[in-house]
């Protein structure tokens, strides 16, 4: 908290602006955001990549979140003051922090495969600032920065390796995607069935426990999301990335104007369907990465046929 403690003496309008809008480079939407845009336009094993290390990194993190259960810092101390409207998207425990979980998964991981090395400064200073942005605005300790840090990082530097094999042998890709679906599983038993003490299923604690498992039930979607968009692409797509500029930039928006209305418009059917089970959410994230990852770039042979045609 000393730390935290200093960084509050440092606060100015200036810097309580800038930080609040850095933070916002380690939610979840952005993440999903540039994870497809790599994968559509860049390179696709990039993309499965990045895609890979940021479900893997959110699993782990709400894990050690439901395990740990380590309160926010304004809990720890009623004294201790949060900036701004800081504390209302800051659901949840404390360690580790899913914001520099993202940030780090995401930007390190475009570094680690940017040849640019403008790019991968770039990248790696954009990840220091959303850590130490979660500890300017007071919603996390350097604790929770540095583990969620180390964790990431540590993901990149074990699964790069693994991705630039699957490249050559969709066997090593299998037993990646494979992998991940095997810990969705095991996460989901172990945040349904656990014996958790039963302080966790107090009401003003119940919503952190209900947070992990609908996070577990999105991530399994995910997981087997991926499995089909790669069987799809190995035995049928074989979809290219490549186009000009201002058709790769139809591609995004058409893209991601489709799995935004996915999201949203999947919801109240597919939760009536399943009576509201969380596993309505398993299957709507299914779908979006089916249609992301599948069925939109089906299309990618008219934007690369529209690029030619200038």
């Amino acid at each position: 908290m000393s730390f935290l403690y200093l960084l509050e003496d440092l606060r100015n309008p200036v810097l309580d602006a800038f930080f609040s809008f850095i933070t916002f480079f380690g939610d979840e939407t952005i993440f999903m955001a540039v994870g497809m845009i790599v994968f559509w336009c860049v390179d696709k094993y990039k993309g499965y990549f990045i895609l890979y290390i940021g479900f893997l990194g959110t699993a782990l993190n709400q894990f050690l979140k439901i395990l740990c259960r380590v309160p926010r810092p304004w809990i720890k101390d009623p004294d201790f003051t949060v900036v701004g409207g800081s504390k209302d998207a800051a659901g949840g425990y404390s360690f580790p922090s899913g914001h520099t979980q993202t940030a780090v998964g995401l930007y390190g991981g475009i570094a680690r495969g940017a040849s640019s090395k403008h790019l991968r400064m770039g990248m790696l200073l954009l990840a220091a600032l959303v850590g130490l942005s979660r500890m300017y605005l007071g919603v996390h300790t350097p604790a929770d920065v540095l583990v969620s840090l180390a964790i990431a990082t540590a993901l990149i530097l074990l699964i790069y390796p693994l991705f630039q094999k699957a490249q050559q042998s969709p066997k090593v890709m299998y037993a990646l995607l494979f992998s991940f679906l095997g810990i969705m599983i095991a996460y989901l038993v172990f945040v349904l069935r656990y014996p958790f003490p039963a302080e966790v299923y107090e009401e003003d604690a119940i919503e952190n426990l209900v947070h992990a498992r609908e996070n577990g039930f999105t991530l399994l979607g995910c997981a087997v999301g991926l499995i089909v968009v790669y069987t799809a692409d190995l035995k049928w797509l074989h979809f290219d990335t490549k186009a000009l500029w201002w058709a790769q930039i139809l591609k995004v928006l058409g893209g991601l104007v489709l799995v935004v209305l996915a999201k949203e418009l999947l919801r109240s059917p597919l939760e009536a369907l399943c009576g509201g089970h969380l596993i309505a959410r398993s299957l709507r994230y299914f779908i979006m990465v089916v249609i992301g990852g599948g069925l939109w770039p089906m299309t990618f042979p008219f934007f690369a046929k529209l690029g030619k045609q200038q």
